[in-house]
């Protein structure tokens, strides 16, 4: 074996061996040890993933791409709100997918159209974005919770019977649509140009690529995922909530990177940002397990993204 393909290996295999270290550290034996490696554990860890998994999989796409977006965190909590306002007005469960995913993908429609037709960078137009969502569903919301009556929403994210080892209808709709992203990236015309947009964007423009309408078309998918975790953020809390999801974009992006994604754009897969997502999910859960305060957990993570951030670079200083 040659050392690229040594590399090639040891890169996809590093967010497999990072979760296994993660999952590692927290079994050593101790109170905790015990609860921690069961079964029911596990399922609550699988569920507390989903938010940031499905918002990793439109992260996944506009990284890959070349791009960002900070407005993850804002898009959950808008359409979180416009999901709870239309159950509370009457709209069936279907129909409030079916808002949340629209007012998701019309967010991204127009993170895309500013970023390709003002031609400003990503960070600025989302960090813009951020604001603007935020403030949009405290204006929806009257600035309060929004509460509606039982909706089969609620039952998608639920754990709440012990004895029960079914995972939530969330998860499993996690895992298909990672299945899909990941063969929509890796077998298809779209997932082509989307790695060519991210690998260099100059030479794309002149393959013939249509650079600017597929910026477009990448944030406003990627903005309809985030409307699908919103719908499970709705689902996870049984309310609209304008104040929730604060800094989650943290995680999405860092789950993306942990795994294996370059913020360089042209690097990126389905199955890392999964496992990067797992491995968010794992550290929370771990460190809750043992007892450690919050701003505890937060600095383990964020000294995780920069130990995954360093990598990346290291990785893209060999390959030049």
């Amino acid at each position: 074996m040659n050392n690229n393909a040594a590399r090639k290996l040891l890169a996809q295999a590093g967010p497999f061996l990072g979760l296994l270290v993660v999952i590692a550290l927290f079994s050593i034996p101790g109170e905790t040890r015990e609860f921690f490696l069961s079964y029911h554990n596990f399922k609550t860890i699988f569920t507390q993933t989903v938010i940031v998994a499905v918002g990793a999989l439109g992260m996944t796409m506009i990284i890959v791409s070349g791009g960002i977006d900070l407005s993850v965190g804002s898009s959950i909590a808008f359409t979180s709100v416009v999901g709870a306002l239309l159950i509370q007005k009457g709209w069936g469960a279907a129909g409030a997918l079916v808002a949340m995913l629209l007012s998701g993908g019309l967010i991204g429609l127009l993170n895309g159209a500013a970023i390709a037709g003002l031609r400003m960078t990503p960070f600025i137009i989302t960090l813009g974005t951020l604001g603007v969502g935020r403030g949009a569903a405290k204006w929806l919301a009257s600035n309060q919770t929004v509460n509606y009556e039982v909706s089969p929403i609620n039952t998608w994210m639920t754990t709440a019977d012990p004895f029960s080892y079914a995972l939530p209808a969330g998860v499993w709709v996690t895992l298909a649509l990672a299945v899909l992203t990941a063969l929509l990236l890796r077998s298809t015309v779209f997932g082509r140009h989307v790695f060519a947009l991210g690998s260099n964007e100059a030479t794309a423009r002149l393959c013939g690529i249509p650079t600017t309408r597929l910026k477009v078309i990448i944030y406003a998918l990627a903005g309809c995922f985030f409307g699908l975790a919103g719908l499970f953020q709705l689902s996870r809390l049984r309310q609209g909530d304008p104040t929730v999801a604060v800094g989650l974009e943290l995680d999405v992006i860092a789950a993306v990177i942990i795994g294996g994604a370059s913020l360089n754009g042209g690097v990126g897969t389905v199955l890392g940002s999964m496992i990067g997502a797992l491995i968010m999910a794992v550290l929370r859960n771990g460190s809750q397990q043992m007892g450690w305060p919050t701003y505890f957990q937060e600095i383990i993570i964020g000294l995780v993204i920069i130990v995954a951030v360093f990598v990346d670079r290291l990785r893209q200083g060999r390959q030049t």
